[in-house]
């Protein structure tokens, strides 16, 4: 089957004109010229056509088309490959971009009325964010920013006082500090901790995480040190598949136990009675969830927090207490076969 000028014009959306100029700077020839000497084009030919059209799509010149046709790096089937490669990238820039405008839309749709600067910085942070997460990640981490959002000033605050103080990065004095830090990260990443690992190194390479009202790198480096020291002691008993496992930290839970268990004590009541049993009971039952209803990772949390000074130094509740609880745990362990004991 042969088609004329015309018709091939018709069928591929370019002008006669266009496939005039090919044949005259001899880029695309016709095969074969009709009786009355119009042109006509094979399959050949319009094979041909398809690889200039790809070129040009590619950003290459006509006067560097007709060498590279020419070349085995221009055989149809590897332009063909190349375009395929070309159109998968766009597709993805496009791709990332909707995700980007659609958190944008996201955030005008909550109220804000961003100005230019706002629209900026946020597109660069999008940007930014879209290096070490994916969008699904990203929404997570926008949308429980405002569960966390007031936390973080005062905790900021109380880090800064020490550093302010002079107390040293690892004194025990900081732990307290650095597991609330640790707490509050994990309920702003969904208790996830390749996430909280990857947001840390963002924050450490891209100056454009940052935000203005953010902690000052100084006090990161600070809380760093004493989160390090943490990190370090409860590796010496869990490895990072332990931590990818352990839920997000039930921390206010713990304290109000925590609260009544001290209040009981104080008043005398004995570790058998049934008000302290239950407040056992469902502190064995937070436990178990935060470790993944798996007791041998309980017993080597329960074990790390034994032995460590660091650990215990942030412990929810105080020695006193801690006592207390585990007296109530033994005895509820002699009543029934409940799940092994949490330490605080």
């Amino acid at each position: 089957m042969l088609l004329k000028v015309g018709e091939l014009a018709k069928h591929t959306g370019l002008t006669v004109r266009t496939l005039h100029h090919y044949d005259a700077i001899g880029l695309l020839a016709p095969s074969a010229r009709s009786d009355a000497g119009y042109r006509l084009y094979n399959a050949a030919d319009i094979g041909r056509l398809h690889a200039i059209q790809a070129l040009r799509l590619l950003g290459l010149p006509l006067a560097e088309i007709g060498g590279l046709l020419g070349a085995e790096s221009g055989s149809l089937p590897t332009i063909i490959q190349r375009q395929m490669a070309s159109l998968d990238q766009q597709i993805a820039q496009a791709t990332a971009l909707r995700e980007r405008l659609g958190l944008l839309s996201q955030r005008l749709a909550e109220g804000a009325q961003p100005d230019m600067k706002d629209w900026l910085v946020t597109l660069e942070q999008m940007t930014t964010y879209g290096r070490y997460f994916s969008p699904a990640e990203i929404q997570s981490v926008m949308a429980n920013w405002r569960t966390v959002a007031d936390r973080w000033p005062p905790l900021i605050a109380e880090v800064a006082a020490l550093m302010a103080r002079g107390v040293p990065a690892d004194a025990l004095e900081v732990q307290p500090l650095a597991y609330r830090w640790m707490n509050l990260m994990g309920q702003w990443m969904d208790g996830n901790y390749d996430l909280v690992t990857r947001w840390g190194e963002m924050y450490r390479r891209e100056p454009v995480a940052r935000r203005d009202d953010g902690p000052p790198a100084e006090l990161i480096d600070y809380i760093g040190v004493a989160i390090g020291l943490r990190m370090a002691a409860l590796l010496r008993h869990l490895d990072t598949e332990d931590f990818a496992r352990l839920g997000k930290p039930p921390e206010d839970e713990w304290r109000r136990l925590g609260d009544e268990l001290a209040a009981l004590q104080a008043r005398g009541v004995s570790p058998e009675d049934e008000a302290v049993q239950a407040i056992a009971l469902a502190w064995i039952r937070l436990f178990d969830a935060f470790t993944d209803h798996d007791p041998a990772l309980a017993a080597r949390l329960m074990k790390a927090m034994a032995t460590e000074p660091v650990l215990q130094a942030a412990a929810v509740v105080g020695p006193a207490v801690r006592d207390y609880l585990l007296q109530a745990i033994a005895v509820l362990q002699q009543k029934s076969s409940a799940t092994g004991p949490s330490t605080p």
